[in-house]
């Protein structure tokens, strides 16, 4: 008699149903456990099977079950029936397909690079609530990238000195002040007296320069409080909120998106504590997959990497992240990535950040081109010459690429740049 059933979640000749979710996985074996069951133990343990054979079972179960249909070496494909999920429900899936298959002795390492999402699965979403153009017409900014700083040391500035910073990055002829991840409202910078006084330097750099001047303000906490915190930055007139999407959870970014946009609100995400699952590239979950997620439940940026700063991440796997942020239809890379046709959900704004200054800008700009929200932060605010003459340099260095000159000759009649130039070179954090 059988004692398991995983071999019966494998088939392959099995052509997947238009309506089928179909992940890619990497996978190893632990010793003893051969290619055919572990692929079939993924399929069972995320959908319908178990460890062992049952005394009976509705015949619609067989209906139900994943099958994993195709094997690379060690990826897998494993293709998952649409009834398996609750409609609108991001948080059910991860639920499934990245659930409590990261936990199975039978495998030495998983992990889950990318799902293709049915037209099926992503009609009961909405997606972001504006889209790359909406933010564009938003800010008044079109034909360059974003621009944002956070004021550094990411925390430990009272609310006026953050305030203070913020306008003279404002003044230097950025976009955006940027809250960093672990400042929400601590002792010496209190939530509400930051948004007060970030509001009256908004008003001043806005009068001042005739620009469309905005921050992510970061209202991470319970959900109950998020929402105070975004009905206050909605009062302000402020037209963006910040959520570490990662740490408050799925649940808690779908039940924002919502809230933030009945308010007129964008939502940046930063995606702190994502390098916990997603550094290893042999287990985990991969950050191509966390930012499809959260295309799908709906913020309009989020964090992807420089591939040239302080942080890990490649050029192709940043090339790929853009791409399914941006792009209406996404074309699969070996390994990396799955095809995923977006059909109406409207697109996000990649986010470069991590380690960058003005001589770094071309080498982003090169990979990502005009649709990015750049963050230069450190890169401005260590500036010989301070933080308003850093953020000119930047925006120096913009117009460089932008005019297809090198930053050297661009530097001669930009003497920011010059100056940031002459500290940091071009020069990659390590």
């Amino acid at each position: 008699m059988a004692i398991d059933w995983y071999r019966e979640f494998v088939n392959f000749t099995y052509e997947p149903a238009a309506d089928d979710l179909v992940c890619l996985f990497y996978f190893e074996p632990a010793a003893g456990i051969d290619t055919a069951e572990a692929v079939g133990r993924i399929a069972s343990e995320s959908s319908t099977g178990t460890w062992t054979t049952l005394f009976a079972m509705p015949p619609r179960m067989k209906e139900l079950q994943a099958t994993a249909f195709a094997v690379d070496g060690n990826y897998v494909k494993i293709a998952y029936p649409l009834a398996l999920w609750e409609e609108g429900n991001a948080a059910q899936l991860l639920s499934g397909i990245a659930g409590n298959i990261f936990g199975m002795k039978a495998l030495r390492n998983l992990r889950l690079i990318d799902v293709s999402l049915p037209m099926a699965y992503l009609r009961n979403f909405r997606g972001p609530h504006f889209g790359i153009e909406g933010i564009r017409d938003m800010m008044h900014v079109h034909g360059r990238p974003l621009t944002g700083a956070v004021p550094k040391p990411k925390i430990g500035f009272s609310a006026a000195e953050h305030a203070a910073i913020g306008y003279e990055t404002w003044m230097g002829g950025f976009d955006f002040v940027k809250d960093d991840e672990n400042l929400t409202s601590t002792p010496f910078n209190r939530f509400d007296e930051r948004v007060r006084l970030l509001t009256r330097m908004r008003d001043k750099a806005e009068q001042e320069t005739g620009e469309t001047k905005s921050a992510f303000l970061n209202i991470t906490a319970a959900t109950d409080i998020m929402k105070k915190r975004a009905d206050l930055l909605a009062e302000c007139g402020w037209n963006y909120a910040m959520i570490d999407v990662v740490v408050a959870g799925t649940a808690a970014v779908m039940t924002m998106r919502d809230y933030c946009s009945d308010l007129g609100l964008a939502i940046h995400a930063h995606r702190a504590m994502h390098a916990a699952f997603d550094r290893n590239p042999k287990h985990g979950i991969s950050m191509q997959f966390l930012a499809k997620m959260m295309r799908l439940i709906g913020i309009s940026q989020i964090h992807t990497g420089t591939a040239v700063g302080k942080l890990v991440g490649s050029r192709k796997e940043v090339t790929v992240l853009a791409d399914i942020l941006r792009e209406s239809k996404v074309r699969g890379v070996r390994r990396l990535a799955l095809d995923q046709d977006w059909g109406g959900l409207r697109n996000a704004f990649p986010v470069s950040s991590g380690g960058l200054h003005p001589g770094l800008v071309p080498d982003v700009l090169d990979i990502y081109g005009r649709e990015v929200v750049l963050l230069v932060s450190g890169g401005i605010h260590g500036h010989p010459k301070g933080s308003r003459s850093g953020a000119r340099a930047t925006m120096q260095a913009i117009e460089a690429w932008t005019e297809g000159m090198d930053l050297e000759e661009k530097a001669k009649s930009a003497p920011e740049l010059a100056e940031a130039l002459e500290k940091w070179g071009f020069y990659k954090p390590k």
